[in-house]
């Protein structure tokens, strides 16, 4: 007689876990550190400003004044970009009982939000990209933050030109001599292994504790100049390593993300997340980024 196993079996139970598992990376670190600012028009527009180089300046007693020639301050502006998400759900989709949400629709709204935040962080450091005014037919565009940065290294012309302690202490006097006070060093995930090696070039000690751990990681730089906090970020230009004061920077705000119930056509709901922003780099001689990296 033939045994009566699970697969003559009719009617079993289904075993599906309760949890939906996802890793994809959700952290924004640039847009994370930047303040938020409310701008009111499109395209926004802000003064910046410096002063005579020193000279030598010694006069004669009784000397009559001599005028300065003046300059004026250098206007900059930018542009807000809209980002949206769209999706649309089906009455019964919301309606069945589902594992890992409770509700179709916040699921796939939290989705949404997620994702164009990602986008956002890709629009401000992940792209060098000029801004766009935009036109009936064309999409308007921010000036990337690579775009509003002027003090800069280059790592050279070669495609194995890899990032140095040598380029980032340049970029640091650089920085330095400006009157920027960058705090954080921002670099894409590879070239953390890189600033890890730095405690390892020649004639430098590295102290191991008794322990059992293996400690091979850089958090804080310490350089004549200042000390850099070490930022990885996913989104970022590959190409760039930026050294940043996160205080100058700001996120220009027109319309914050917001979600609107489209009109429904049938038995389903459309949903639309949609915002405005854009981004403010207070003065383009501030903070400063090393390029041509492999």
């Amino acid at each position: 007689m033939a045994t009566y196993t699970t697969y003559n079996q009719v009617g079993r139970a289904e075993d599906v876990s309760d949890i939906i598992t996802d890793i994809t990376p959700t952290d924004t670190p640039m847009f994370s550190m930047m303040k938020t600012e409310k701008v009111s028009a499109r395209n926004f527009e802000w003064l910046e400003d410096s002063l005579a180089a020193a000279a030598n300046n010694a006069q004669v007693e009784g000397a009559d004044a001599s005028m300065a020639t003046l300059t004026a301050a250098t206007s900059r502006t930018n542009q807000c970009q809209i980002l949206h998400k769209a999706f649309q759900v089906s009455a019964t989709a919301d309606a069945i009982k589902t594992y890992g949400r409770a509700k179709e629709t916040a699921y796939q709204l939290g989705r949404a939000l997620k994702e164009i935040k990602r986008d956002l962080e890709r629009a401000l450091i992940g792209v060098d990209n000029a801004a766009v005014a935009g036109n009936a037919t064309t999409a308007r565009e921010m000036a990337s933050i690579s775009q509003q940065i002027s003090t800069t290294v280059d790592a050279g012309s070669n495609s194995t030109d890899a990032l140095t302690e040598a380029k980032l202490l340049e970029l640091g006097e650089d920085c330095f001599n400006n009157g920027s006070d960058p705090s954080v060093f921002m670099i894409k995930p590879a070239d953390a292994q890189i600033v890890a090696g730095f405690a390892a070039s020649s004639g430098r000690n590295r102290e191991f504790a008794q322990g059992k751990s293996l400690v091979n990681v850089i958090d804080l730089y310490v350089s004549p100049y200042g000390e850099y906090k070490v930022v990885l970020n996913r989104h970022q230009l590959t190409t760039h390593a930026f050294l940043i004061d996160p205080s100058m920077f700001k996120t220009c705000v027109l319309r914050p993300f917001s979600r609107t119930l489209l009109a429904s056509a049938g038995d389903s709901e459309k949903h639309f997340v949609v915002g405005e922003y854009s981004c403010k780099h207070s003065n383009f001689s501030d903070s400063g980024m090393i390029t041509g990296l492999s």
